[in-house]
């Protein structure tokens, strides 16, 4: 490892421009997907992300994920630095935040509703990307049931059957509320500029106490998908969706559309972690048809 965070600082160097030396990494440990580690010296500080070889093109997407989010200038995201292969791994290298303040979830809230007026002519976005390590399809299209009829659920409902052997009712059900969405998905969104993965994991405070998002999945949809992800598995409070909603009200029916968009994110957890979702997923689904029978 001490040769290839050598390489890695030596692409520090040339990328910032400024000297870097440094073989030494403090090891922040990794999810399921990534090892992640921080590297120093005495006047700099980079996160850095480390996987195999052929997850460079994750990493690409991902510093262009970034790069498209911070150029918003509205919540603060790891301005990304360089990415390649050293010593036979993948790597990307950001902006290392000084995280772990605390502020008001308000400003968080006003300020996504600011990232969401950011605005596409079209859905998806000019390149593929991943969800955790699921491919992400962003194939651009003018029609939002049909991009996430085809892109979405359709693509999280075909691996499931392809890699994980769940057919049967998922699919069935599956194909019937993809046959309804454009009845779901009538309220006319504008294609906003979303983080794509807003879980409470993904979003925290600097020091300074500035909201922060960083591992995005982004792509141009449903403003609405955003919010939704961040009511799956809490840690968002009551003043973050009050500040939310001033600056920028929510359609009538948001509460069917937050399942429906809950939904290509449980499938993703069952094709990623198993037969454990299927229960939740198969619940979604039946409580979305029955809408629209």
């Amino acid at each position: 490892m001490t040769a290839v965070l050598r390489q890695i600082a030596e692409l520090i160097s040339a990328a910032a421009g400024h000297p870097f030396d440094t073989a030494q990494g403090r090891n922040l440990g990794g999810g399921c997907i990534n090892t992640a580690l921080v590297l120093s010296d005495a006047a700099h500080s980079y996160f850095v992300k480390l996987n195999r070889a052929e997850g460079l093109p994750m990493f690409e997407a991902e510093a262009a994920g970034l790069a498209e989010l911070a150029g918003t200038a509205t919540l603060r995201v790891p301005e990304p630095l360089c990415t390649g292969v050293a010593g036979g791994q993948a790597f990307i290298v950001m902006e290392h935040l000084d995280l772990g303040g605390r502020s008001s979830g308000a400003k968080a809230g006003s300020l996504l509703a600011a990232m969401h007026r950011t605005t596409s002519d079209a859905f998806g976005w000019g390149r593929d990307n991943t969800i955790g390590s699921t491919p992400q399809p962003n194939r651009r299209d003018a029609d939002w049931a049909r991009f996430w009829a085809d892109q979405r659920l359709g693509f999280q409902l075909g691996l499931a059957a392809a890699r994980s052997g769940h057919g049967g009712a998922l699919q069935r059900q599956g194909e019937a509320l993809i046959d309804r969405l454009p009845a779901l998905l009538d309220h006319g969104p504008v294609p906003s500029l979303l983080h794509g993965d807003l879980w409470g994991g993904n979003m925290a405070f600097t020091r300074g106490g500035e909201p922060a998002i960083f591992d995005p999945a982004v792509y141009y949809g449903d403003r609405e998908a955003d919010l939704a992800m961040t009511e799956l598995f809490g840690g968002f409070g009551s003043d973050f969706y009050a500040a939310y909603r001033e600056a920028w009200p929510l359609e009538p029916a948001y509460a069917t559309r937050r399942d429906l968009y809950n939904l290509y994110h449980i499938l993703n957890h069952l094709n990623l972690f198993g037969g454990g979702y299927l229960g939740q997923a198969l619940g979604l689904m039946g409580r979305l048809l029955a809408q629209v029978r």
